[in-house]
Order: C-alpha cells, then structure tokens, then sequence
C-alpha cells in the first residue's frame, strides 16, 4: 500500500487525507464522497488510482437530465433476437467514478442505492451481481454552488467517508505550477492485482480489535445521538464503518491491532456526513467536524 500511496503522489501534490481515504476505503470495501471546488484533481486522483491498481474503471458526469437507465443499463428491444436484452450501463465495474454527482437530480442519486449496499443491480426484476471489488467514488461540488442538489441522507449513509478538499498551499501550488511545465507522461506502475487485493481485504478483516475499544466506537456513536446541537446523530451503520476503517487504517500502519488513535483519526471522515445540525446550532457557526471534535474530547478514551 506504500507503493500504491508513491504511485498516486507521482500525479497528485499533497493531499495525504483524500490519498489516505482511498486506500482505508479499498481495503474495507467502503464507498468515498469527495467534496471540494472544480480543478482539485479529484478525478484525476482517482484514475490514478484505478490505473495503480490494475483496475476497470468508468465515469459518468452527473448532469440534470442523465436519467438512472444511463447508470444502471436498461432491456432494449432486438429486432433480430425478438426479444428484449439487457444492456448493462457504466456501473459494471471496478471503480465507478461518479463525478459531480450532486448536480443530478435526487431520482438518479438514489439509483445507485442498491448497488453501493448489495453490490447488485436490479434491472427488469432481474439481479445482476456486480464485479469483485466495487467502489463508488463520488465528487461533488459544495451545495452552495448553483444547480447542485443535497444528496439524501439514505444514500449519504452508504458513503464510507466523506472527505472535504481544500485548496492547496503556496508550495503546493508551485509544485503544481512545475509539474504543469513538464513535457513528459507521468508513468504510473501496477502495484497490485484483484487477487492481491482480495487478500488484504481479508487481512483486514482479522486486525483485532479490543472488547474496549468496541465499547468506545459505540459510545461515540451514542454520543452524536444526544448532543443538544444535532437533529440527528450516527447511524448504526456509521458505527460499522468507524470500525471497519480503524481496522484498515491500522493495517497501513504495518499493525494487526487498533490503537484508540486508529479510530479518533476516523471519526471525521466517517461521521461528519452522517449527523445534522440543528439550525441555532448552524447560526453560531458550528460544523460537522466542530461538534465532532467536541464529542471525542467528551468520551473517555480507554
């Protein structure tokens, strides 16, 4: 996974969490929502890492008229046949890259509900499996920008991690700037294959993680459902999710166990996504991570 990291840098400058998140969310089989401005090279990262990883991969751009048949694929009649045959769309694949995804409408946002939680796809009452591993990396834009659509909270649960980009800084913008000189193709080597890649997906599943510390995920995730600030809290399925990254991340880091810093590292990323904030609590100026930071400073670690 070293080498995966080293690939992806040769094309992408800084960065390290939305690199580091791709990698934990391939190893815990998660999906990823990338938000940030245009020109960020969240796509671009993303290719890369497909490409590293010997991957098939597909992009749709998310616009207003794309309709759920241009994803999922749709039965179109043959004159030849006589009959209908399925024609499979763009999620048949690897690594579905679902760029500006919020500038669809919320009927083609929750097309891709089954797909990201059962890894199928139903066309015509039929089930369609789809390929071994699956992503769905998603971009979007803020939803302060015109034409853009909140995504629902049902298929925000399914997102694994939701990572914020920001703009680079001076160095990095400079480093940018030089890279953008160069006349040479970047070449980016395989690092891995399917098989190699299912077989760290089951060595994460075996990082041990204490009686303790599952305690500890779950009063996090209780403690989001109680603060006076959120509508909301956690989902169960958040509290899945924290685990499953804590595991991945500590296998990064060369460990077959979690450290109580494994999951305090994952709660912004896995959760901020997952709550609501109360609209006095908006007006103050609170965020996501804000209230966050607040609730693991008020859990005891253990």
């Amino acid at each position: 996974m070293i080498q995966l990291k080293k690939e992806i840098q040769k094309v992408i400058v800084a960065q390290e969490e939305m690199i580091d998140a791709l990698i934990i969310a391939l190893l815990s089989q998660g999906h990823i929502l990338l938000e940030g401005m245009p020109g960020l090279a969240k796509t671009t990262a993303i290719k890369t890492f497909a490409k590293a990883l010997d991957l098939d991969s597909s992009r749709v751009q998310f616009t207003p008229d794309l309709l759920p048949s241009d994803i999922l694929g749709a039965q179109i009649f043959s004159p030849k046949e006589n009959d209908f045959l399925t024609k499979l769309g763009p999620i048949f694949t690897n690594v579905l890259i679902a760029d500006e995804i919020n500038r669809a409408s919320p009927k083609v946002q929750s097309a891709l509900l089954e797909a990201m939680q059962e890894r199928q796809v139903t066309i015509a009452q039929e089930s369609h499996p789809l390929p071994n591993p699956f992503l769905v990396l998603a971009t979007q834009n803020p939803i302060e920008q015109e034409g853009t659509y909140p995504l629902p909270e049902a298929q925000l649960d399914r997102f694994m991690f939701k990572i914020l980009i920001d703009y680079p800084d001076s160095q990095a913008e400079l480093e940018i700037l030089k890279r953008s000189e160069s006349d040479f193709d970047v070449v980016i080597e395989k690092v891995a294959d399917k098989e190699e890649i299912a077989k760290m997906q089951e060595e994460t599943k075996k990082v041990h993680v204490d009686e303790p510390l599952k305690n500890y995920i779950v009063q996090l995730i209780q403690a989001t459902r109680k603060h006076p600030e959120l509508l909301y809290g956690s989902s169960p399925r958040g509290a899945i999710d924290l685990l499953k990254a804590a595991k991945a991340r500590a296998y990064l880091k060369n460990k077959n166990y979690v450290e109580p810093h494994d999951i305090l590292e994952m709660v912004p990323p896995t959760l901020r996504h997952r709550i609501i904030l109360s609209f006095e609590s908006r007006a103050k100026g609170a965020t996501p991570d804000s209230i966050l930071e607040e609730i693991a400073k008020s859990v005891p670690l253990p």
